[in-house]
Order: structure tokens, then sequence, then C-alpha cells
């Protein structure tokens, strides 16, 4: 017979990755087009994704290196963050301006005002806040 073991004694390289290095390019891609809509700078995108400028121009320009875990976890939150506010809005530009508009639930910041504390947490504060609104998990 064959014992089951806990998750957390398996080994590390036997779990999967929660997303993986292929989904965090085409993330990559989709946030470049995000921030776009959200009128950001590259200084702004390089904090929301804790990396360099000069590493977040290169990716821009030749596409997407590594993913640390950390920035898979924060591309993630990105693409839930933009999710939510499409759910939200029926019209995207709204769901866009949202983003840059002033909000009491964030002390009278801007949702991106709170996200470029530049802590993954910041981020996820963004994303639980719009996952409530909008009725979902």
């Amino acid at each position: 017979m064959l014992a089951l073991q806990p998750v957390d004694t398996v080994a590390a390289a036997f779990r999967p990755e929660p997303v993986t290095q292929e989904e965090a390019a085409a993330m990559f891609r989709a946030a470049i087009g995000l921030f776009g809509k959200w009128d950001l700078t590259d200084e702004q995108a390089a904090t929301l994704l804790d990396m360099p400028v000069r590493t977040y121009r290169r990716w821009k320009a030749e596409g997407p290196g590594r993913a640390s875990r950390d920035g898979r976890a924060r591309l993630s939150n990105l693409m839930g963050i933009h999710k939510a506010l499409r759910i939200i809005f029926s019209e995207p530009q709204r769901g866009y301006a949202w983003i840059k508009a002033g909000n009491t639930a964030f002390a009278g910041s801007s949702a991106l005002e709170v996200m470029l504390g530049g802590e993954l947490t910041d981020i996820m504060r963004v994303r639980r806040y719009l996952d409530a609104t909008r009725g979902g998990w």
C-alpha cells in the first residue's frame, strides 16, 4: 500500500509552479498593452513589476526574460485587476481611468498610487478591493 505524503513534505522540485514562464511571458506582453491603456511611464511600469527601468525597457523591446516567482505573482495580480475592472465597468475607458482616480477606499489615493508603493502586497490590496467590489471570490 502506498502512503500519501502531505504536500509540504514533497520535494520542491516536484511542485508545479503556479504560473509557468510561458504564461508569465504572455502576461508580460499583455501588461505592456495594459500599461499603455493606463498611460503609465516606463518608470511606473518597472516599479509595478519590481525591476530596473533598463530591464523593463529591454524586455519590452526584445521580449521578456525569465520572470521570478515574485514577478509572476505581480503579473498575475495585475491581470486580475484588469479582469475585475472589465467586469465592473461596461465601458473599458472608465476602467482604465479608474486606476488614476482618487478613491475613498484608499484614503483618497488612487489605485495606481497604492500599487506604486512597490510591494507585491500593494498590488494585492487593490486586487482584493476590486474582487470584493465585483463580488468575486
